[in-house]
């Protein structure tokens, strides 16, 4: 084990909290809370906290159970387990005490409805997600729960009913845009999945295959951010910033896998990223200023 100063411990726990995926997990809890509420207000940045600590104790769980395979993958090999920088019991004190914050934060502040979708959502990415991925490459599929369930956090933490058409929209897109969110990761990375012995697309479908397939995919994430775009947002200015985007996604991507043959995961992957990012922030921004 390496001797770390303040500083790097610092940095190692950040690392282990996955800061970088917790944030939005965070933002899409905030985006379902304002899209009820119709503020942020200082409920709504209580939540962000809650939820970002969940999010970070579940990451780091992720660490713990993913260590080994975790130091077979050029990719994951330096992260702090697999390099010796920590030993797995810290990762797991890291994890509790996140665990604690957020669980405290959500119980105290919201109906303990937040807390169980909240957990319900760990639940997902670590007990059955990461377990799935070992056994079958289909695992997003019921893994993509866990993009879904963020924004109820926040809608029924400001006490939205379960069964509006809002929230089950936007839960919706995010659902399905986890899929090829995925499947494009698996473009760039899956030979690195293959040496750690995950089963991956690439041993039951061609690498073009799994890029029309995640084209496939892509699509209906766009028809959902088109219903959101048509039926959620309220000004006209987001709606046409976001259907323009849409559209210019639709369009770029078309024209790489139809005219150039070739669909490149990694600029798909981050054009996808924006996408989502965009989203939350013009529901947020178009909530409040319409309330």
């Amino acid at each position: 084990m390496q001797r770390l100063n303040f500083i790097g411990y610092i940095k190692v726990i950040l690392e282990l909290g996955k800061v970088r995926i917790s944030l939005p997990v965070s933002l899409s809890a905030l985006t379902g809370y304002v899209l009820m509420a119709g503020k942020i207000g200082t409920d709504g940045w209580w939540l962000t906290l809650g939820v970002f600590l969940m999010s970070c104790s579940s990451s780091a769980l992720n660490h713990l159970q993913e260590h080994k395979t975790d130091a077979l993958m050029p990719r994951t090999k330096n992260r702090p387990i697999p390099s010796g920088k920590i030993k797995p019991v810290f990762a797991l004190m890291v994890a509790l005490t996140f665990f604690t914050g957020g669980a405290i934060i959500l119980l105290t502040r919201f109906a303990p409805v937040a807390f169980f979708v909240s957990l319900l959502t760990l639940l997902s990415y670590n007990a059955i997600y990461t377990p799935l991925k070992k056994i079958t490459a289909f695992a997003v599929v019921p893994g993509s729960l866990v993009g879904a369930l963020p924004p109820y956090i926040g809608w029924l933490a400001a006490h939205g009913s379960i069964s509006d058409g809002r929230i089950f929209w936007v839960a919706l897109f995010f659902f399905i845009g986890q899929i090829p969110h995925f499947w494009l990761l698996l473009l760039m990375f899956g030979k690195e999945y293959s040496l750690a012995g995950y089963p991956t697309l690439s041993t039951i479908f061609s690498e073009q295959q799994i890029k029309r397939l995640s084209f496939t995919w892509i699509l209906a994430t766009i028809g959902s951010a088109l219903i959101i775009a048509l039926k959620i947002l309220q000004g006209h200015t987001a709606s046409f910033i976001l259907l323009f985007y849409i559209f210019y996604l639709l369009f770029s991507l078309s024209v790489s896998l139809f005219i150039k043959k070739n669909l490149e995961p990694r600029p798909a992957f981050f054009k996808l990223n924006f996408l989502y990012l965009f989203m939350m922030i013009f529901l947020i921004v178009d909530t409040i200023l319409h309330a």
